[in-house]
């Protein structure tokens, strides 16, 4: 695995790389407060077959951000830069909770640059839309999640700092994700794991409803980082949509 460091606007990206060079791209967008470490597992399983990019958006990882935490709209549009940047439009999109928030909004103003998209977890559940009801779920997400998570987030945490993280929630809490999802018109699968609290099957399913092209999948026995405890049961998904982009 290599580390990619690209100027964007004057700052250096950093993307965890793993692959043959010619093979199909898959790009990876962490949910808050994570960096590309919290997708080593199925950066590992998918460079055996595919050019892996798991990208630190700014502010989080290796990744500098500004002062003040960036809106999910300065998160997509830093992920459009740095796509363009590096010439991985139309790359397989492999996002993860907030991350699935900045995909969207990314298809709101770049559409030309998403491939098929794996949504994994995605939030915010717009049936609760409060700081309380949020908190509350992801505390009863931990005691679910795999012991070798929590390593892996306590570290990215404590990079970023708890007054970015605070600030991206708040900016995501107030993202209405489901008036975007009908520009995500690329093939998009949600997969969520049967026993996240996080995401409910409920807002799962709709926002598969919501995508133009969109399909259901649940994990079953698994919680909301299903991409780091379960990454084996998502290979085969993300092969599916290679051939989609291979097919366009």
């Amino acid at each position: 695995m290599s580390a990619e460091w690209t100027e964007v606007e004057g700052t250096p990206v950093h993307a965890a790389v793993l692959g043959p060079p010619d093979a199909p791209r898959v790009v990876c967008v962490p949910g808050l407060g994570c960096s590309h470490r919290y997708f080593l597992p199925l950066v590992r399983l998918l460079g055996r077959e595919a050019r892996v990019a798991a990208v630190d958006l700014p502010g989080f990882g290796r990744t500098p951000g500004p002062p003040e935490a960036l809106d999910v709209r300065g998160l997509s549009t830093a992920l459009a830069g740095w796509v363009r940047a590096t010439g991985r439009g139309g790359a397989v999109l492999v996002a993860n909770s907030a991350g699935c928030q900045v995909v969207a909004d990314l298809a709101v103003h770049s559409p030309e640059l998403l491939g098929p998209v794996l949504m994994v977890s995605p939030t915010m559940d717009r049936h609760a839309r409060s700081a309380t009801r949020q908190l509350a779920r992801l505390v009863a997400d931990a005691p679910r999640e795999r012991p070798a998570l929590a390593p892996v987030q306590a570290l990215d945490y404590l990079r970023c700092g708890p007054r970015r993280i605070a600030a991206t929630f708040r900016h995501l809490l107030a993202d209405r994700v489901e008036d975007k999802l009908g520009h995500v018109r690329t093939p998009t699968v949600v997969v969520r794991g049967s026993r996240d609290p996080v995401v409910s099957r409920e807002w799962a399913r709709e926002v598969a409803a919501l995508l133009p092209d969109g399909r259901f999948v649940e994990v079953v026995g698994e919680a909301h980082a299903v991409h780091h405890s379960a990454p084996d049961r998502l290979v085969p998904i993300v092969r599916s949509l290679l051939r989609e982009a291979a097919g366009r």
